[in-house]
């Protein structure tokens, strides 16, 4: 296992408006993935009381990383996951370890898919999970006190990264026990990723989905209308629902469906309907 040392995070670039992290996040510069055969900054946010006591702690594994706590740091703004973790240890007694894992920019959609479309990309998503699963996990279950089993597990994502998360809940049934599927690229590969989910073997866990009712998929013509558009989008999350309901995910108790009422595509609407994950995933 590589040597890791983990520094207090601290604002080192202004790319998109002021620093706004709060709370404890740690941050280890230049993790190597040996799959991917590339290196990149992994965050870890410490709920409060982590530094007063000796619990352990579930873990929610998080995509696009340079997003989710700084907006310092964000290519589209930031998903104020600190800020959430912080209210909800604080108003109800709710949380967890959060590693972000940010993208590889030009790279991004390579590796958040298994699925490869000539026109886009993709087909490095098994090699992504193999770095998250048998290179970051033992990394993290060592060097914090996590309660490293399935069922304190998660992985969570937006877009492509909602994508690759449904994937892995099922690629890796011991090691994910609850996955955060927000505004999934469904579409991505015309669909493939259905006929994998339908011929998964179940296996118990939590599942959050959701959409935003004004969101579009970039697979369909200029020429369809925007409402159109979204309707069908929306319109495959429920789809996947009802595939998920039909394996044994019990609506509201596995299976948590949400839609944002007149939200887009952005990391704004994303940081809106999370408290509501993490409180589904933790409760």
């Amino acid at each position: 296992m590589q040597t890791t040392n983990w520094h207090n995070y601290t604002y080192t670039h202004h790319n998109n408006g002021h620093h706004t992290v709060v709370g404890t996040v740690k941050v280890a510069r230049g993790i190597e993935s040996p799959q991917l055969d590339n290196r990149r900054d992994i965050l870890v946010y410490l709920p409060p009381s982590y530094e007063r006591s000796d619990r352990r702690y579930p873990v929610l594994y998080m995509h696009d990383g340079q997003n989710l706590f700084d907006n310092a740091t964000s290519y589209a703004g930031e998903w104020r996951v600190d800020e959430t973790m912080e209210s909800l240890s604080r108003d109800e007694g709710l949380e967890a370890i959060v590693v972000g894992i940010p993208n590889m920019g030009v790279r991004r959609l390579d590796e958040y898919s298994p699925f490869v479309v000539p026109r886009y990309g993709g087909g490095l998503g098994d090699l992504y999970l193999a770095f998250m699963v048998n290179s970051l996990k033992p990394l993290i279950d060592s060097h914090f006190r996590t309660r490293p089993e399935k069922q304190h597990t998660g992985i969570m994502g937006s877009s492509m990264g909602g994508l690759i998360s449904l994937y892995a809940f099922f690629r890796y049934p011991t090691v994910f026990g609850f996955a955060g599927v927000m505004s999934p690229s469904l579409w991505f590969a015309q669909g493939a990723i259905f006929p994998y989910v339908e011929a998964a073997s179940f296996h118990p866990g939590k599942i959050y989905l959701d959409a935003g009712t004004r969101e579009f998929s970039e697979s369909w013509p200029e020429v369809v209308t925007l409402r159109t558009r979204s309707r069908r989008y929306y319109g495959r999350v429920r789809h996947l629902k009802r595939v998920l309901a039909r394996k044994g995910y019990r609506p509201v108790r596995d299976l948590l469906h949400v839609e944002g009422r007149g939200a887009i595509h952005n990391e704004a609407a994303w940081a809106d309907r999370l408290p509501g994950a993490i409180r589904f995933f933790l409760r």
